[in-house]
């Protein structure tokens, strides 16, 4: 046998080994760009993008912790393509709602259109639209009272939140269901605001607050994802014994 063709056979067999293999890894990271979807999980589409439904079945995680629930009672789209998320009680527990997007978008400007009056949410509630990588590469809009009814109704925030210049804690005081709120991520600075209506170029008087984020804490992009929540705080009943309820008229990413 001519030691020189196998050789090359070898060779050859190596190398096509070796190409599928990066292929192989290629497709992976592609892949990975999006969460999996498993028999268990509930995607709903809204706002034109795929969202997993939360759950922990009948464990509890943070935040709180709380039950989270994939049922149509506490996350659903409605016919006019508004999300509904809701903390509702069944058989003497509360269960809280969230949706994370599937795929990670990275510097953008994220835009959220709400419909329903979140500065009246009951204290102990929190509703929440943040991007998230870890506890402590977090962008935050949030509305709570956080269990004091004394306290401001909506804050800013970038995690961890608990150092200084890390918060922008205001007052959301709407007339009606409808407030727009952003945050413009770039690698060394994230803008916010939060405008009373639906509008990106509101009136003077429609500037609810503005805040630049300068610090050292701006997370870095690498496999965050957008996601919607509204959970109670320490896992408390809320005040009010009826829980509550965000609605989210749409979502802008650019």
């Amino acid at each position: 046998m001519n030691l020189s063709l196998v050789n090359k056979q070898i060779i050859t067999g190596y190398l096509l080994a070796a190409f599928l293999l990066v292929f192989i890894s290629c497709a992976s990271s592609q892949e990975n760009d999006e969460l999996p979807i498993v028999n268990s999980t509930r995607i709903i589409n809204f706002s034109g993008y795929e969202w997993v439904v939360r759950t922990t079945d009948e464990g509890k995680q943070g935040p709180g912790p709380n039950y989270f629930s994939d049922s149509e009672e506490n996350v659903w789209v409605d016919d006019d393509g508004r999300l509904h998320l809701r903390v509702v009680e069944r058989n003497g527990k509360w269960y809280c709602s969230g949706v994370i997007l599937r795929q990670s978008y990275g510097f953008k400007k994220y835009v959220f259109y709400v419909s329903s009056r979140v500065d009246n949410l009951d204290e102990d509630l929190v509703g929440g639209l943040f991007t998230h990588i870890t506890d402590d590469e977090e962008i935050d809009i949030e509305f709570s009272r956080w269990s004091d009814p004394e306290n401001q109704n909506s804050q800013f925030a970038v995690q961890p939140s608990f150092k200084a210049g890390n918060k922008e804690r205001f007052d959301l005081d709407l007339d009606d269901n409808l407030s727009t709120h952003f945050f413009d991520w770039k690698p060394e600075s994230i803008e916010f605001a939060s405008y009373t209506g639906h509008t990106l170029t509101p009136e003077a008087d429609a500037i609810v607050n503005t805040w630049m984020y300068t610090g050292e804490n701006v997370p870095p992009h690498t496999d965050e994802r957008v996601k919607i929540n509204l959970w109670l705080f320490r896992g408390a009943s809320p005040a009010n014994g009826i829980g509550g309820e965000m609605i989210i008229d749409r979502v802008e990413i650019y």
